[in-house]
């Protein structure tokens, strides 16, 4: 089993709100068209209720969990979403209550073990569990050798080691369910220079350099970021491929 859970984003809760991009409406309605029922929905580990927010629109309740206390206070708020501060492996919510679970980008930080006993627990016969996440974005040829050199270079050694699974797609990670088959979908938006910038700041491993080296890494590319990206007012398209997995967790 994992250790006990690290927080590693409420310090950023503020930033991880106003520059972690958005999923796509697209990948909410595919989900939706999955589940016989759109009572109730759980959208765990859900950060600043981004998807919760989302999965709103589609079901009656959605409950959205998070272990960090900093980033509920910090969500989206819906008359229909119930925000509470849980541990992904361990909530209060009935047996067989939930039609859909969702996790954005935060299931390779779980212990999934106990977190699959618990998805099986929650689901209602027929209910879908879908989890998904992103790796780095791609903006223009050179903008992107340069963040990927602050991502495996500067900053190699200050991620953790769960991060493989997002380098590897997913491939990594244990997942007991039968896969269902689906379409792709990514990630888009227009972002200007300063927007990048607030963005890479939410970054873990980012925030853990400048603690440990007392100044900040991304000093380090900056200036050759400014030059690519010419006028920082200009916005340009950013797009992130989603990892997507899908299961019918009752049939397996």
């Amino acid at each position: 089993m994992k250790n006990a859970f690290k927080d590693r984003f409420s310090h950023q809760a503020a930033e991880y709100s106003l520059y972690r991009p958005h999923y796509p409406e697209a990948l909410f309605s595919y989900l939706v068209s999955l589940v016989p029922e759109r009572d109730t929905a759980w959208d765990c580990a859900t950060g600043n209720g981004q998807s919760a927010v989302s999965l709103a629109e589609k079901f009656r309740q959605v409950y959205a969990t998070d272990a960090s206390k900093r980033q509920i206070a910090h969500a989206i708020r819906k008359p229909n979403i119930l925000y509470s501060v849980s541990p992904a492996e361990k909530t209060s919510l009935p047996d067989r209550s939930v039609d859909l679970v969702t996790v954005a980008q935060a299931i390779h930080w779980f212990d999934t073990e106990s977190f699959y006993r618990e998805v099986r627990r929650v689901l209602k016969n027929n209910g879908i569990f879908a989890a998904w996440g992103y790796h780095l974005p791609l903006i223009e040829p050179e903008i992107d050798r340069i963040i990927h050199q602050l991502y495996s270079v500067t900053l190699g050694k200050f991620w953790e080691k769960e991060i493989r699974h997002i380098q590897s797609e997913y491939r990594t990670l244990l997942f007991p369910f039968p896969e269902l088959s689906h379409p792709s979908f990514s990630i888009t938006t227009a972002w200007s220079f300063h927007q990048v910038i607030g963005y890479l700041e939410t970054w873990s491993a980012l925030n853990v350099c400048r603690k440990k080296q007392k100044k900040n890494p991304l000093d380090t590319i900056l200036p050759e970021l400014r030059m690519q990206w010419k006028n920082p007012e200009e916005i340009k398209k950013a797009e992130w491929p989603i990892m997507l997995k899908v299961a019918l967790p009752t049939e397996s």
